[in-house]
């Protein structure tokens, strides 16, 4: 079973989706990860974002890989863990940026969809798993929030100036939203929630009864 949560950056996803993955004892995934292992790499190894062939073909390389369990996704660049390090907002960008190239979204989409394989359900987080990567997930969740809100989450989280991130984070969503491949949408069958007045533990709650009757 797959269970996907979608969102704008600093909706509370990752949050809640891991959470969500411990107490079911599942799998988890961030397929963000994916695109931000594979811009690191890219800039690690001095290839050009926009050379579109040189990203697909980087996709396979083993040079760096991803991992997962039920409160983590890993990215490994030689053997290392880079994990802290794409979490900053100018790999996110990076990574927005690859995310438009249809040929990278395609070279990636088995790696994301075999993260399902397994005795294990998955919890899969992101912002196309309901609509691309598993359209056919038995539960779906969409998570969202005011920007501003959003932008001081990601600030605190970061140590960064708020004013700073909202900006970032507007580019950003309108690059994921417009972009011509898999744009950033919300699934038509998805629960909505609303994460801008809710603590964590409320938003889980939710998710947790709403997956409750699904599965």
């Amino acid at each position: 079973m797959v269970i996907t949560i979608d969102g704008p950056a600093a909706s509370g996803k990752s949050s809640v989706s891991r959470e969500l993955a411990r107490r079911l004892g599942w799998n988890w995934v961030s397929t963000g990860a994916f695109y931000r292992g594979l811009a690191f790499a890219a800039i690690q190894l001095d290839i050009d974002l926009d050379d579109v062939q040189a990203l697909a073909k980087l996709t396979h390389d083993p040079v760096w890989s991803v991992q997962m369990n039920d409160s983590r996704t890993t990215v490994l660049f030689r053997e290392n863990d880079v994990t802290d390090l794409i979490a900053h907002e100018d790999v996110g960008n990076f990574a927005s940026k690859v995310s438009h190239y249809p040929e990278v979204r395609k070279a990636l989409l088995d790696a994301q969809r075999n993260c399902s394989k397994g005795p294990q359900g998955l919890v899969a987080e992101g912002r196309d798993c309901g609509t691309v990567v598993f359209p056919q997930a038995q539960a779906k969740v969409y998570l969202t929030a005011h920007s501003a809100n959003r932008a001081a989450r990601r600030a605190a989280e970061l140590g960064l100036d708020e004013g700073d991130m909202a900006k970032a984070q507007q580019q950003r969503d309108l690059q994921d939203s417009t972009r011509k491949v898999a744009p950033m949408a919300v699934p038509e069958d998805a629960y909505i929630v609303d994460t801008t007045e809710l603590n964590l533990d409320q938003v889980v709650e939710k998710v947790v009864e709403y997956v409750q009757n699904k599965i």
